[in-house]
């Protein structure tokens, strides 16, 4: 069987290109693109970072660490919140056992008692008696001279100015300087029972109170006592202890007690006055009082010598506390007729003026009838608040 070979169609066979054909227009469109490629890069193909753009090349290397700074620790400021000022309310049985409440949380200030205030810092006085030392202590000036004595006219010869140092060089003082008011003659009373009646103003607040003065005089020694009670307040006592002679009282032991007692013991064997309290000794001085005994030496030395202290003349005392000591200085002012639970009483009234900021003012009446005993004693605070206490009756004991 023959076969017959196979005839192109028409259309191939008259126009078609051949294999030869489109294999050189192939190479030619080949090497038109790499000659387009080659010649115009930065339009057409990729560009290139510029060098400075170029990732470097990785480099390790050591750092040294910074030295340290200690950095202060913040302060805290506080803050200051205002506080407001509370409203004006009536007065209520509530708010009225409140202030009585805080009136009795302090001290109950007795008639005698002269330490409600503490001075800013505890004060000696040095005189003539106390032991000569070398120091290296200021010399004492007109400006530390009480001005109460300054100011009084005329003072008798034997009346002086008293000087105040602290207590822990009270002892380096020397012993030049003003002496205190000499004893030249004395007369004390028998012994008595006083009571009394008292009115106290403490923080806006008035309060009632009874007192009960005991001085028992034995001839060679005495006791004195002085105690005072009040409702809501409780109770407070002062006593003191010691030996009489020419000179009047010689005290041994003074105590003051409330809730706790501190007391003041002298030692002239070992020239010095010491306290319960842990507070320095005093050097102990001839004719020192306590601040109980100081009433009853003041109306000795009137009575001793009635002519001998007219107004305007001033009495100085070294005046031992349960804590401290100093020199009071009392002036006399004048006779005053007194009406007073007790009856109508002539009396002698003789004041303790304030020298520094939380001193006293202390006012005292002394009753020549009933041998210069205190009929009436009324002390004044710096703030306003004052206590007074008046004679309503007197007992032989």
């Amino acid at each position: 069987m023959m076969h017959t070979p196979a005839v192109p169609p028409p259309d191939v066979a008259r126009g078609a290109p051949t294999w030869r054909a489109l294999g050189m227009l192939a190479a030619v469109v080949l090497a038109a693109h790499a000659l387009v490629l080659r010649n115009a890069p930065s339009q057409f193909g990729p560009v290139l970072a510029p060098a400075s753009q170029r990732t470097r090349v990785f480099v390790t290397r050591s750092i040294a660490p910074l030295p340290s700074v200690e950095v202060a620790a913040p302060v805290a400021v506080a803050r200051v919140m205002p506080v407001a000022k509370p409203a004006d309310k009536p007065a209520t049985a509530k708010r009225l056992k409140e202030k009585v409440a805080s009136v009795q949380q302090e001290p109950l200030q007795s008639a005698t008692d002269f330490m409600a205030r503490a001075d800013p810092e505890p004060t000696a006085t040095s005189a003539p008696d106390a032991p000569a030392r070398t120091s290296s202590a200021p010399a004492v000036t007109t400006d530390m001279l009480d001005p109460v004595q300054v100011a009084a006219a005329p003072v008798t010869a034997a009346a002086s100015a008293a000087t105040v140092v602290s207590a822990a060089s009270a002892a380096a003082v020397p012993s030049t300087g003003p002496s205190l008011t000499p004893i030249t003659a004395i007369a004390l009373p028998p012994s008595s029972k006083l009571e009394y009646t008292m009115t106290g103003q403490a923080k806006g607040l008035t309060y009632y109170a009874k007192a009960e003065l005991v001085w028992n005089n034995a001839g060679s020694s005495y006791d004195a006592s002085m105690t005072v009670s009040a409702l809501f307040l409780g109770s407070r006592s002062m006593t003191s202890r010691g030996q009489l002679g020419a000179e009047g009282l010689a005290p041994t032991r003074f105590s003051d007690k409330s809730r706790t007692e501190v007391a003041a013991h002298f030692e002239p064997d070992k020239g010095q006055i010491s306290f319960s309290a842990n507070t320095p000794s005093v050097p102990w001085i001839k004719g020192a009082q306590d601040r109980m005994s100081v009433f009853l030496q003041l109306g000795g030395l009137l009575a001793g010598n009635p002519a001998g202290f007219p107004p305007g003349t001033a009495i100085s005392m070294f005046t031992v506390g349960p804590r401290d000591a100093d020199t009071w200085t009392f002036v006399v002012e004048a006779e005053e007729k007194l009406n007073l639970p007790y009856g109508e009483v002539h009396t002698l009234k003789l004041a303790r003026q304030p020298r520094r900021e939380f001193d006293q003012k202390i006012e005292l009446w002394y009753a020549p009838a009933l041998g210069y005993l205190p009929v009436r004693t009324r002390i004044t605070q710096n703030n306003g608040d004052y206590i007074d206490q008046r004679l309503s009756t007197v007992t032989p004991s």
